[in-house]
């Protein structure tokens, strides 16, 4: 928008020293802060200089109402009524509010004057502030006397004329010094459409203030009053419509107080949580940066214990290559160099020495390796009553010590997911205590060797590695379990996958009597059966187990595998008769 609108904050702050809002408001525009001159009333109840609303940037809106607009405008009721329609009409925005005020045909100028405003700024004007009033007559001379008749400010000139015409001569004058210590001044209104006559009637058909020639003219078959006769009912409608306002106004203003003790509320819990953030903060870095000399100093201690071990090697190494290289080269230039009876002098010490020597046992690699790691992620316990992350790790993982554990390790069913677990140690047979390690696993059918079964390896961050699999048919597989493309303990080895698990189809009962109630037809897998023509079980008689049993397949135990298949000795029929 433009820069000539000014929000309401930026009016307040910019009031003259010493002025309080309430007052400044009614005298003093807030656009350009000066007295008002010819204020106009906007439709938000705002007002502002003519000229300074002129000044905003206007813009096009689209109105939808026709004729019947919120905007107030003293020429606006004689307009008639227009249609429903689109219309394009120019707007602005309150400086104060940024409320949108639809500008009527005539524009800023033919928004209302607010009279009372006028009257307002006439004291402060006769106070010396603003440049001075100017004669109601002539609008050219500066005024020297007031008409309280007329209410009217008049010069020395239209003063001498307003004495000697009849009509005005015994109206009273009084200069305009002796009016400084008014509060407030008022100043006739005069007819827009008649400027010479007063507005002392109100029409009530269109419900605005006229003058006499008006009541004779354009409004004469509308009923009109004065308006001391009807100030009365108009003003108590007001006053009812103030009624029904004032309570919001309560309201609103309570609302903006818990508005403000929340927003204080809220300052201070800020503050508190601002507090607490700080002094958290402040003790965690403390406790991180403590946390990380230990984890120096652990390093440093590291570093020396393995540079140590690796120093002390070295001696021993030289040590004895030394003592090789002696006994080889006095060896060869014995052997070289010596008579026969020097050689055999010496035989028994140079080969007691040799044997010493290769008897000596010694390794060919590094006592100690540069496997050290700083593992940001696994928890280093408390530190100042702080979590703290972050651990230095020198265990490597050695495939020849990890171990396999689980019950499905050499045993699975068919289409049932089986598991075992991986546990990974170090060269010294200690658990690492941590994950990260590749580990490679397949599982592959011996007779189909291209359809590999899919696995899957959990790490479990703690050196423990869960792996699953589902085979898809029964047989025999085989297992690879690696880390660092080497096999681990017990690696590879085979598993027998069996068929899925087969229910029961009969009961588990002590007898076939018991459990058919009695019925001769009942038999059992067990094969036993009583006089009187019962096929089936009882107990005491030929062929009873004497255990309860199934009676589909005969086993005894109530959570086993069915392992009837089916054939001619135990017919189905039968079997679903003990069921029941």
């Amino acid at each position: 928008m433009s820069e000539n609108r000014k929000p309401l904050l930026g009016f307040v702050s910019k009031l003259p020293s010493g002025t309080a809002l309430g007052n400044s408001a009614k005298t003093h525009c807030p656009l350009c802060l000066g007295l008002f001159k010819a204020p106009r009333l906007l439709p938000c109840l705002h007002t502002v200089c003519t000229t300074c609303l002129e000044q905003l940037e206007p813009f096009s809106v689209v109105d939808i109402r026709g004729g019947d607009s919120d905007t107030s405008s003293e020429g606006s009721i004689f307009q008639e009524l227009k249609p429903r329609s689109l219309q394009s009409q120019i707007g602005i925005l309150c400086p104060v509010c940024d409320a949108q005020v639809d500008l009527p045909m005539g524009g800023v100028k033919a928004l209302t004057i607010d009279h009372l405003a006028v009257n307002d700024v006439m004291p402060e004007s006769l106070r010396g502030e603003g440049q001075g009033l100017v004669c109601d007559l002539c609008n050219d001379r500066e005024v020297e006397k007031r008409c309280q008749t007329c209410k009217a400010n008049l010069c020395h000139f239209c003063c001498q004329a307003h004495r000697r015409q009849k009509k005005t001569t015994y109206h009273t004058m009084v200069d305009l010094k002796d009016l400084k210590g008014y509060s407030r001044i008022g100043k006739p209104i005069l007819c827009p459409v008649h400027p010479a006559e007063e507005l002392r009637l109100f029409c009530e058909f269109c419900d605005r203030p006229v003058c006499r020639d008006c009541v004779v003219g354009e409004h004469r078959e509308h009923p009109c009053d004065f308006t001391s006769n009807v100030i009365h009912k108009h003003g108590d409608s007001v006053w009812e419509l103030l009624k029904g306002t004032q309570p919001h106004v309560e309201a609103l203003e309570e609302a903006l107080a818990q508005i403000h003790i929340m927003n204080s509320a809220l300052q201070k819990q800020v503050e508190a949580v601002a507090a607490d953030v700080r002094t958290f903060s402040e003790g965690y870095i403390k406790a991180i940066e403590e946390h990380r000399d230990k984890l120096l100093k652990q390093l440093e201690d590291i570093r020396a214990q393995k540079e140590n071990s690796l120093q002390l090697q070295k001696a021993q190494l030289e040590q004895l290559l030394a003592d090789m290289r002696t006994g080889v080269e006095f060896t060869e230039h014995l052997l070289t160099s010596g008579s026969d009876l020097e050689i055999l002098i010496t035989k028994r010490v140079v080969v007691e020495r040799l044997r010493k020597l290769n008897k000596v046992q010694y390794s060919a690699r590094p006592g100690v390796n540069d496997k050290i790691r700083f593992c940001p992620q696994e928890k280093a316990g408390q530190c100042r009553g702080y979590e703290i992350y972050g651990t230095i790790n020198t265990k490597e993982v050695d495939p020849a010590k990890c171990v396999l554990q689980g019950e499905d390790l050499h045993r699975a069913r068919e289409k049932q997911t089986a598991s075992f677990t991986l546990l990974c140690k170090d060269a010294a047979g200690e658990i690492t205590g941590r994950g990260g390690d590749n580990v490679q696993v397949a599982i592959v059918p011996k007779d189909k060797k291209d359809s590999p079964v899919r696995t899957m390896v959990q790490d479990n961050k703690d050196g423990t590695y869960y792996i699953s699999y589902t085979p898809k048919e029964p047989g025999v597989y085989t297992v690879w379990v690696c880390i660092k493309e080497q096999h681990v303990q017990g690696s590879p080895f085979t598993v027998t996958v069996r068929r899925k698990h087969r229910p029961h189809s009969g009961v588990f009962h002590c007898c076939t009597f018991c459990s058919s109630g009695g019925q001769k037809t009942a038999r059992c897998a067990c094969g036993g059966t009583m006089p009187g023509g019962y096929l089936g079980c009882g107990h005491g008689h030929k062929g009873h187990p004497g255990h309860p049993h199934w009676s589909c397949c005969g086993k005894f135990n109530e959570k086993s595998e069915c392992t009837w298949t089916g054939g001619q000795s135990t017919p189905r029929s039968l079997l679903r008769t003990v069921a029941l």
